[in-house]
């Protein structure tokens, strides 16, 4: 997908939700307006990126654990070592990976995201979300849809609000996957931490990005139809399927793991 296309050029003058998560994780590859959206957050923010990432790490290492070969993640971010890939084909050296994100930056850096095992491959597509059919066009030249395939979307779907039609973008993407794939997801609670919720929506705002946190039961209506994995929809730091054991520590993130019947 990168070969050969010019690069494209990033907006600097607004904000970003993949920089400013990147500023958050402690990165480098933001600007002076993610920066400004980022010292604004409350602290607990950077907590919630770091979790987030946590909780990827240990859901992609037990899907690849349980022999899921194939992975479409969606809303990838700025690389961060370890990458998803790396995960998954450490323990599955022919997992096949297609990578999807809306920011340029991003493809500035997909370089990273495409270094994978021999026996594998990795694949980036610059393109949104809320335009499921191309990513699901591209993402079919790398992956089978006649086999599972674990669809993540990290920290994602709070970026897009009920107008945008959140629920129906998840529905097209989990509704042409095959039984036996999955669905991954992590989002931002409104209920967990109220007043915390509400000033990180209202510092976004203000930088032009509108944000949809919402409660366990609007979290949960993304897994209609799917088949909850336990220990179900829970905060970020209680999922654990794999070594070690939840931590007592307070988050404003629900996570779930859930498979396609």
């Amino acid at each position: 997908m990168t070969a050969g296309i010019p690069k494209p050029q990033v907006d600097t003058s607004r904000p970003h939700p993949a920089r400013v998560y990147d500023w958050l994780l402690g990165g480098k590859d933001n600007y002076e307006v993610d920066r400004q959206v980022g010292e604004r957050l409350p602290a607990e923010s950077s907590d919630a990126a770091r979790q987030n990432r946590a909780f990827m790490h240990r859901a992609a290492a037990w899907l690849a654990d349980n022999g899921v070969n194939q992975f479409l993640d969606i809303g990838t971010g700025i690389p961060t070592e370890p990458n998803l890939h790396q995960i998954v084909q450490a323990i599955m050296p022919t997992a096949r990976i297609v990578y999807a994100d809306n920011d340029p930056i991003v493809l500035r850096h997909a370089e990273a995201l495409l270094v994978s095992t021999p026996e594998g491959t990795t694949d980036y597509i610059q393109a949104d979300v809320r335009d499921p059919q191309e990513i699901l066009q591209y993402a079919r030249a790398t992956l089978d849809f006649e086999r599972p395939i674990a669809l993540s979307l990290i920290a994602l779907m709070h970026f897009v609000p009920d107008d945008q039609g959140p629920y129906d973008i998840v529905s097209s993407l989990v509704d042409v996957l095959p039984s036996g794939s999955y669905l991954t997801l992590s989002h931002a609670a409104s209920d967990l931490m109220p007043e915390l919720s509400a000033k990180v929506v209202a510092e976004y705002a203000k930088g032009g990005i509108k944000l949809g946190f919402r409660t366990h039961a609007g979290v949960s209506k993304f897994f209609d139809g799917l088949e909850l994995i336990e220990p179900g929809l829970v905060t970020a730091p209680a999922w654990f399927k794999t070594t070690g054991s939840p931590e007592e520590e307070s988050s404003g993130i629900y996570v779930g793991v859930a498979r396609v019947p």
